[in-house]
This record gives C-alpha cells, sequence and structure tokens, in this order.
C-alpha cells in the first residue's frame, strides 16, 4: 500500500493547509471485494472548498479542500451507493459545506451536523429538510474545546422530537468519566471508531472491556468499525505476501460485528482528517472489510441494512 500523500491536494480562500497536513490519496485502486448493492459509506467529511466555505476561526487544524464532488466520485469508485456525511470540527457549527453536499446528492447522501445550545428549531427544521439525521459530540481535547454537559443536554433535548441520534467521539481513557453522561442519552447514540481503543492492550482486557459492556448496557448504543489506519500501530503493511494491514485492529472490531451485528456501522473516513503517518488508499480499505465481518450476512447488515435503517428509515 502507498504510504505517501497525494500531491493534488490545496486549500483555497487564502487558508493555509496545517503544516505537514497529508492531503488524500489521488487514484485509489478498485477494491477487489464486491459491496453488497446499496452500501452506504457511513462516515465521511467534506472541507470546504475554502473559498466558499470558509474554515471556522476556532479550528484546532486547516485541511486540503475535499469537495462534495470529489467525495461522490469516490463512493461511485469504490462501488458505494450513499454516504453518512459528518460534520467536520474545522467548520464548527457553520454547517453550509455539510448541507450543500447533501442537497447536491439527490437524496444519496444523509448528514451529522455540529450544532450550538442556542440552535432554533427553525434551524434545526431546515437542517431536517436538508437531510441531517444527528449531532455530533465531539470529546477529543486535542481536536475541540470542552463543551459544558449542560449545553450539550440542552442540544439533546430540542433534537429528540425530530428522532435524531447523538454521535459521541471520545478515547477509550476518557469513557470511564463519561460514562454515565452517555448512557443517560436518551436519543440512539452513534459512537465513532469504537470508542479508539488502545490496540496494543488485550481486546479480552479491562479497558476494552468496558466499551462492550457500555454496548451491552445501553441497547440503543451503536459503533461505527471504522479508522483502521488510525487505530492501528503495526500499518498499512502487507505482511508475508499477504493483505494484513492494520491486522492489530482486526480483534477488536470483528468482536464488536459480532456480537452486535444490527447496531454496527462502516466508513471510509475520507479525506482522512489528520494522519500523520501515512494516507490510506480507500480502494484497498474497502478490502479490508470482509476481513471484520466475514460472511455475506454480517456484511449486508453492517453495510446495507444498519445504516438504511437509521438514516433512511
Amino acid at each position: 500500500m502507498p504510504d505517501t500523500a497525494s500531491a493534488h491536494g490545496g486549500t483555497s480562500g487564502g487558508f493555509t493547509k496545517t503544516e505537514g497536513w497529508l492531503d488524500w490519496y489521488d487514484g485509489p485502486t478498485s477494491p477487489t471485494f464486491r459491496l453488497p448493492e446499496g452500501a452506504v459509506d457511513a462516515h465521511c467529511h467534506v472541507f470546504g472548498p475554502g473559498e466558499r466555505f470558509p474554515y471556522a476561526p476556532e479550528r484546532k487544524y486547516t485541511p486540503c479542500d475535499a469537495s462534495a464532488e470529489q467525495l461522490f466520485a469516490l463512493r461511485d469508485h469504490l462501488g458505494f451507493t450513499r454516504n453518512v456525511i459528518v460534520q467536520a470540527t474545522c467548520h464548527g457549527a457553520d454547517n453550509r459545506a455539510l448541507v450543500d453536499a447533501l442537497q447536491r446528492s439527490e437524496g444519496r447522501a444523509r448528514g451529522v451536523a455540529t450544532v450550538r445550545r442556542d440552535v432554533t428549531d427553525h434551524e434545526l427544521a431546515d437542517l431536517h429538510a436538508a437531510g441531517v439525521r444527528g449531532v455530533r459530540f465531539n470529546f477529543v481535547k486535542r481536536l475541540v474545546d470542552r463543551v459544558p454537559i449542560d449545553s450539550l443536554e440542552e442540544i439533546v433535548a430540542k433534537i429528540a422530537p425530530l428522532g435524531w441520534h447523538v454521535v459521541i467521539y471520545f478515547e477509550a481513557a476518557d469513557l470511564p468519566e463519561l460514562y454515565d453522561f452517555f448512557s443517560g442519552i436518551p436519543t440512539d447514540i452513534v459512537v465513532d471508531h469504537m470508542g479508539r481503543p488502545d490496540v496494543t492492550k488485550d481486546p479480552d482486557g479491562p479497558e476494552f472491556g468496558l466499551f462492550l459492556r457500555f454496548m451491552r448496557e445501553n441497547p440503543r448504543v451503536w459503533t461505527k468499525v471504522t479508522c483502521p489506519e488510525r487505530l492501528s500501530v503495526t500499518g498499512p503493511r502487507a505482511l508475508d505476501g499477504e493483505q494484513q494491514a492494520y491486522v492489530d485492529v482486526v480483534p477488536f472490531a470483528r468482536r464488536v460485528v459480532e456480537e452486535f451485528p444490527d447496531r454496527v456501522l462502516w466508513g471510509t473516513d475520507w479525506p482522512h482528517p489528520n494522519l500523520t503517518d501515512h494516507m490510506p488508499d480507500d480502494g484497498l480499505m474497502v478490502d479490508y472489510i470482509p476481513r471484520i465481518a466475514t460472511t455475506p450476512e454480517l456484511q449486508r447488515k453492517m453495510l446495507v441494512d444498519n445504516p438504511s435503517r437509521l438514516y433512511w428509515a
């Protein structure tokens, strides 16, 4: 797998990319794994373009541009039918780039927005009409400043009547502190990237065990078994001539898929923000799927049935 970023990426509108930023991989391979009909890329983003959709003043990073047109071209190349586009932290609570992408999708995309506690019912109704079906709460300290819990509770109270869910992004070490708050959220919850487990630890150990317990005790909790490139220590290289990229993440993801087959989602995470080691080939990322969802039934649930039920029902 190539481990260098493509040189195509730029940032428009007078913005300067964060130093060392890796642009998304240009010219991905065609996957050998054939996605089931109706498959959904349930975690991806759009960035800018900055000249049309400026990046937020409070952002922690400035990415390369990654437009809706480029995302949909990747969708078609990989064989997905639909997308779930998640608001990127570099845009803050300005959801205009997200809404533009949803409106361009002709019904083939749904969205997860970022909103503040003062969001109005009218603004939420407009987001819903555009295709938004959830809000994201980010607890990763290096990406965002922590929002007070009472503010988040106000947001939940506003979005619950719309039937939306809450997406939560946190790191494994923070789950004990946040466990009770998460468990008290009255809507469906979707956890990004399995709560970012430390894959150098035992998947049967206490840290990942707490995440599994969280899912067992809360039947409204779903999770994305996404971003092996973000979690892996062993990395993207093939071993012994076989496709063993991200081998250290497989036991964690497979465990979740097999125990909670009706509450798992998968997505590319394109354009892979804030990676510093390598930029993955999205075609090879698709070929990772059958290693964690090992039967056609599990693949169909994860890629078609579950995201359809959550976002298009």
